[in-house]
């Protein structure tokens, strides 16, 4: 399926969900957050929420310094 995440379209396998998403982008467990088409998905549901075709993802990292 096509999907656009952090602004770069590409193919996804069908049925692919969030936190699938989030493994193939980063290695982080905590500072990172998703959005789906403009709405955040809660970390806890990551795992149901399964991405469609044509979906926007963002994955954004807490980035720490001065």
């Amino acid at each position: 399926m096509k999907v656009t995440i952090n602004g770069n379209a590409g193919e996804l396998p069908d049925g692919m969900t969030v936190a699938e998403a989030v493994r193939t982008l980063t290695a982080l467990t905590s500072g990172v957050a998703v959005a789906v088409n403009d709405v955040v998905v809660s970390r806890g549901s990551w795992e149901s929420t399964a991405l469609a075709e044509n979906d926007r993802v963002e994955v954004l990292t807490a980035v720490q310094g001065g």
